[in-house]
């Protein structure tokens, strides 16, 4: 038995058999419908059950069917029959519409003599244009008489579409011809609804001229069966009247004219018309002057106002002063692509229509989800507005009729374009068939399997599958291809073509002029467009392979540039990583089939200088790129292990300091990559202590190395070395919060061997400490590390090494309360372990006074943080976004933080660490700090933070204060979150969050 036979049941009679096997689900019903009123002596007409069969749902059309016949008078019920069994034409149109749509079956059943509607237009070659619909909606509304011509308005509507979806759903249109129609049909209806409102109310119509420009799909001749339809309008005076009169005249013409179409009473509505496109919204008047409109335009209008106006067009209303709205308005259109901030508002438009997508429908959204119509409507237009300031040919407001255009044109390749031309009519047909049903506004893919199986067999022409066997698995796999070809909008319709302008392509493929590509790279945001076609030329001329390749990867690749605060760069570091590595077979291999391994280079590579910087150096750390756990910052004794085993290998004391450094310049990149990615955790706070622990560990691990490497090379000189060696980290280092461009932070102590001299000792670990410092900072292809002694006693002055014995004296005698406060980040990090305990051992009863740090020391500190306030900030420094000793900043938060630490750390275990934020924490948790000021507190330490460390990032050398260069500004908001064009933002909230800890600070620190 057939899967259909085995669907309905087995127990099913012949009659009911042949039903199934003609598509029937429910034959039972079938048959008491064929044997009932109006289908008598039907029920065994192979003709009529065929056609039946073959509609979207055969059930829903012989019901649609049945109820028509019922609802017809005798002798139009007698006509109708005779009809459906003579004349296939009408047979398909009218069972084609009831198997496909409930609402306009209960039309038919309300209006039965709306049936041969279907009849007007009966040759394949006639199609309606909007005098014809304006003639049915006008015959439909004044032979009411003085009847409800609202009501009749809608029917004549109704009657209308009727015809359009039998056309639609036999195949006599297409969907371009299709759109077409109901846009032309929604301009008739809007001009009898003026036509109407005029009749009711004959002052205004006198008063006024009034134009309704249709918008959006409207605008665009490419209209669904159910939408809002966009509107904008236009009205001047009449001769003699005045202009505020005139415009409240046009304004009860329009908000008539609105309801009209919109009434929820008697017949139904027949869509809502919508005004909001219009300047400022749904705040601005709903009708202006053509005089205002120029204005708004010239002055305050967005970059989305102008993409909206490219489907402006007259549809109903004044025709002349339709085209004078077109005429001064279209100019202003095309010189939009040229405005300061066009690449950020476009990006910001789509970003705006995807996050304003519930989850929930996200898999389901045939219009705004990726992959859905809006992409390829959102790029032709792009497109369009680029290059039609100097190509008119592309100045269409309809999708497919301007991809063609762009296509002829040379802008996309015909293959493309034909490529998402098919994608598009899939895509809005199956939005068509989804709305047709009940004539509802959606564009979500329904879930129920009765509405799949009507969807693909009303489809089936345009599914490039077998429907018969499984018409749901074909039309989901027909909507997942089209949906992946969309996806890959950006490359088929924009950068693709920028190779074709600098490579020898195929034929067949777009041929932009290199001024077209300039103008195309201008757009994206790339501010060289020059040296970009040079390195997209350098990159993917030629027929290597390598070059192939290229040309496969830099259509996507550019999208990611694009979308970053700095194109150039990253394309520019694309070039330079890719002449180092493109003889290495793995690179492009790694990245044409690893997609995230590639996305993640374009990430990186344009997201700032250092990470490029460190990649440059060393380019094959891209495989890192490649492997899930490449960008997992490694653990100190990972790092320790391998570094050593490095310095072993090494000949000589600068060999082995240069391998230390190498390993820690690829870790460094893989610690910034990650950063960059937003892979050390979604929590900013988190992802913060995440670099500053594997910082911590990398500089420490790196240390030991080169600590290991000196004293090596000092006993290969001079024998065994006569000391041991601990060293300690300070402040941030300590602290393990370092950021990109910190320096090291240390103490140096040493202690005699047994039997050793203390002169001979002291000059020992000297000479090993001096040369770590030098071999480590000394200019390299490795980035240096900067190891800094000046917090040891006497500072400069002072030894670089000491005994623990000389520390024990010197901080008895001589320490100063700053020192103590220093000292509450010292950590031993490498070394003699056993010394660096005892170091520790030595200096907490100094930071963790058993009575308490003495008034004096309290009002010494407070008066050495007032000093430093005033005399170390940088000349023209802005105290407010200084992030360091600025308002606020991170040394208002540390100073506060170690005041307590010394304060009450003798009593307190939690306050007795390195760390800010648990310092914090433990004294909030105490009751030393209220909630509320330590959360404002932890908050500022954070984005100060964070902030020191995205100018790292992004300008490759470190710097306490907001960059002045836009491009950089807007490449730390991106590290920070913010969306292209919100850098103000970014520096607003930065001024908010650190004035609100100064406020803490006063309170907390100062008294």
């Amino acid at each position: 038995m057939a899967v259909e036979e085995q669907r309905a049941g087995s127990r099913v009679s012949r009659p009911e058999i042949r039903l199934v096997r003609r598509g029937f689900t429910d034959p039972a019903q079938a048959v008491r419908l064929l044997a009932g009123p109006g289908l008598e002596g039907l029920a065994d007409d192979p003709v009529l059950l065929d056609a039946l069969g073959a509609t979207a749902d055969p059930d829903l059309a012989l019901l649609g069917l049945a109820r028509l016949l019922e609802a017809a008078d005798e002798p139009d019920r007698h006509t109708l029959r005779d009809t459906l069994t003579t004349s296939k034409p009408l047979r398909d149109r009218l069972l084609g519409v009831l198997g496909a749509s409930t609402a306009l079956a209960d039309h038919l059943a309300r209006h039965p003599h709306d049936w041969h509607a279907l009849v007007t237009f009966e040759l394949r070659d006639m199609h309606p244009g909007p005098d014809d619909f304006l003639r049915a909606l006008h015959q439909g509304v004044w032979e009411n008489g003085a009847g409800n011509r609202a009501d009749a308005l809608r029917v004549a509507y109704r009657r209308c579409l009727l015809a359009i979806a039998a056309r639609d759903l036999t195949g006599t249109t297409d969907l371009a011809q299709t759109a077409a129609e109901l846009a032309d049909l929604a301009g008739a209806t809007l001009q009898t609804a003026l036509d109407i409102a005029a009749q009711q109310d004959p002052d205004a119509a006198r008063a006024c001229r009034l134009a309704v420009i249709g918008m959006g799909k409207c605008g665009g001749r490419e209209l669904n069966y159910v939408s809002d339809v966009d509107v904008i309008f236009v009205a001047e005076p009449q001769e003699g009247v005045d202009e505020y009169e005139a415009l409240k005249a046009a304004t009860r013409l329009a908000a008539a004219l609105t309801r009209l179409c919109a009434d929820t009473t008697g017949a139904g509505t027949i869509w809502p018309v919508d005004a909001n496109l219009r300047p400022e919204g749904r705040n601005g008047p709903l009708v202006r002057t053509l005089a205002s409109h120029q204005a708004y335009y010239q002055r305050w209008a967005k970059t989305w106002e102008f993409q909206a106006l490219l489907k402006a067009r007259p549809v109903a209303g004044d025709a002349e002063l339709g085209a004078d709205y077109l005429a001064a308005l279209e100019p202003m259109v095309w010189q939009a692509a040229a405005r300061e901030n066009f690449v950020a508002d476009v990006q910001q438009m789509r970003r705006r229509v995807i996050d304003s997508i519930p989850a929930t429908e996200l898999d389901r959204q045939l219009k705004l989800g990726p992959g859905g119509l809006r992409d390829v409507e959102f790029s032709v237009q792009l497109l369009q507005l680029v290059h039609g300031r100097t190509d008119p040919a592309l100045r269409s407001g309809n999708t497919l009729e301007a991809l063609a255009a762009l296509s002829r044109g040379g802008y996309v390749g015909r293959a493309d374009a034909a490529s998402l031309d098919a994608a598009y009519r899939f895509l809005r047909s199956l939005e068509h068939r989804i709305q047709l049903h009940r004539l509802r506004r959606t564009h979500l893919m329904p879930k129920g399997p009765e509405d799949l199986r009507r969807l693909a067999r009303s489809l089936a022409p345009l599914i490039n599958d077998d429907t018969r066997a499984d018409p749901v698995a074909a039309l989901q796999r027909e909507w997942k291809r089209h949906a992946v070809e969309v996806r890959r909008l950006h490359e088929k319709l924009f950068y693709r073509p920028l190779l074709d302008a600098v490579a020898e392509l195929p034929a067949g493929a777009a041929g932009l002029t290199p001024d077209a590509a300039r103008a195309r790279l201008e757009a994206l945001g790339y501010a060289d467009p020059a040296a970009a076609l040079r390195h997209l030329s350098a990159l993917a001329s030629g027929v290597s392979r390598k070059a192939a390749i290229q040309r496969t990867l830099l259509p996507v690749l550019l999208g990611w540039f694009a979308d970053s605060a700095d194109p150039d760069a990253g394309l520019l570091n694309f070039r330079q990583v890719s002449d180092a590595l493109g003889r290495t077979p793995w690179y492009l291999r790694l990245l044409r089939d690893e997609s995230a391994a590639a996305e993640q280079l374009a990430r990186v590579l344009s997201a700032g200088r250092l990470a490029p910087d460190l990649l440059l150096r060393a380019p094959e750390a891209v495989a890192m790129l490649g492997d899930p756990q490449g960008l997992v910052p490694r653990g100190r004794a990972g790092l320790e292990q391998e570094i050593l085993a490095a310095v072993g290998r090494a000949d000589t004391t600068g060999a082995a300091v240069a391998a230390a450094r190498s390993v820690r310049r690829r870790e460094l990149f893989r610690t910034a990559a990650a950063d960059v990615l937003g892979r050390l955790g979604d929590d900013p706070a988190e992802a913060l202590e995440a670099a500053g622990e594997a910082l911590t560990a990398l500089n420490a691990a790196t240390l030991q190395g080169a600590l290991r490497a000196c004293i090596a090379g000092w006993e290969a000189r001079n024998g065994g070395l006569p000391t041991r060696i601990a060293v300690i980290a300070m402040g941030r280092f300590g602290g393990h919060e370092l950021g990109y461009g910190s320096d090291a932070d240390v103490l140096f102590v040493h202690e005699p061997l047994l039997g050793s001299l203390e002169h001979d000792a002291a000059k020992a670990a000297q000479a090993v400490c001096h040369e770590l410092r030098a071999l480590l900072a000394a200019p390299s292809t490795e980035p240096p590390l900067e190891v800094d002694a000046d917090l040891r006693p006497e500072g400069r002055n002072g030894p670089l090494v000491r005994t623990l014995a000389s520390y024990a004296a010197y901080y008895r005698r001589w320490s100063h309360a700053w020192e103590s406060q220093a000292l509450l980040r010292a950590e031993p990090v490498a070394g003699d372990e056993e010394l660096g305990t005892r170091f520790r051992q030595l200096i907490d009863p100094l930071r963790y006074p058993g009575a308490g740090v003495p008034e004096r020391d309290v009002v010494e500190i407070r008066r050495i943080k007032a000093r430093i306030e005033a005399e170390r900030l940088p000349r023209g420094a802005d105290p407010t976004t200084h992030t360091k000793i600025g308002r606020g900043g991170l040394a208002d938060v540390e100073w506060t933080v170690q005041l307590l630490q010394l304060q009450h750390g003798h009593e307190l275990p939690a306050l007795r660490t390195t760390r800010t934020r648990a310092a914090l924490a433990a004294a909030a948790e105490a009751g030393l700090v209220g909630g509320e000021d330590a959360a404002v507190l932890d908050a500022a330490w954070v984005l100060a933070s964070r902030v020191r460390s995205a100018v790292m990032l992004v300008r490759g050398r470190p710097g306490d204060s907001f960059p002045a260069d836009a491009r950089e500004l807007a490449g730390v908001a991106r590290y920070l979150g913010y969306g292209a064009g919100h850098s103000g933002e970014l520096v607003d909230d930065y001024r908010r969050t650190t004035r609100r800890a100064r406020a803490v600070v006063e309170r907390l620190f100062y008294g």
